[in-house]
């Protein structure tokens, strides 16, 4: 990667004191690293800001100050939570005959025919892989081709990742990093379903019950109801019998 030059200075001022340098346009920092030292320092905001958009946090940046120069990586960067504003940043100072490990983010590119067929949709699981390597071997970022992906379920894994042999992927070759998903998860149709069969359920008993049919005639006004007729059985008289 291309080698960036950022230029600091000693830092003095500390604790709740550097707010004075925020405003003053000045990021406060420190630098850290295998058997060395911490050191505080100080960067321009505006000049960092450019730095870090170019070289990240797997850019290799030479840091400088008084009469000191240092390889670094830019390591942590604390944001204001409203304006979103660096406030302070971590700078890693690197062997470069040693490896590291680093966060290397992905990067989609191309179209997916199961996306544009609207078979499914692309799942975006991963967004950065971790990569071991020579701070000088170390990348900005790793493309993903999804243009092959035309049907559901079919996916890019970590395993298939096309990188230098100078750097090793350390994150677990089975993971995906794409996807392909349904339009609508199985779990979404067996919620919808169950919705539905609830509302029916819920219709049914709300419906009103189908009216008795009515067994006597009912009365007129001033009128007393006549009751229905009940059939009786009554034995046979002598007379009865001998008709018979």
């Amino acid at each position: 990667m291309e080698k960036i030059n950022l230029a600091g200075s000693k830092r003095t001022t500390l604790g709740r004191a550097v707010k004075k340098l925020r405003k003053a346009g000045t990021l406060p920092a420190n630098l850290f690293g295998k058997k060395v030292k911490s050191i505080s320092l100080q960067v321009p905001q505006k000049e960092f800001s450019t730095v870090f958009a170019k070289a990240g946090e797997t850019g290799l940046v030479e840091l400088s100050w008084d009469h000191e120069k240092r390889p670094v990586l830019i390591h942590n960067v604390q944001y204001h939570p409203v304006t979103s504003s660096p406030l302070h940043v971590d700078f890693y100072q690197v062997d470069l005959k040693e490896k590291v490990t680093a966060k290397v983010p992905i990067d989609i590119i191309g179209d997916a025919p199961a996306v544009k067929d609207k078979l499914g949709v692309l799942l975006n699981i991963l967004s950065e892989v971790e990569v071991e390597a020579l701070p000088a071997d170390l990348v900005d970022k790793i493309e993903v081709d999804v243009s092959k992906l035309a049907a559901v379920d079919e996916a890019v894994k970590v395993s298939s990742l096309k990188v230098s042999d100078k750097i090793k992927i350390l994150t677990d070759g089975n993971l995906d990093i794409v996807k392909i998903a349904p339009l609508v998860s199985k779990e979404a149709e067996q919620l919808a379903a169950q919705e539905a069969a609830a509302a029916t359920a819920a219709a049914a008993e709300a419906a009103p019950a189908p009216a008795a049919e009515a067994e006597a005639e009912p009365a007129k006004p001033g009128e007393q109801a006549t009751p229905s007729p009940t059939p009786t059985t009554e034995k046979p008289t002598g007379e009865q019998k001998a008709k018979s």
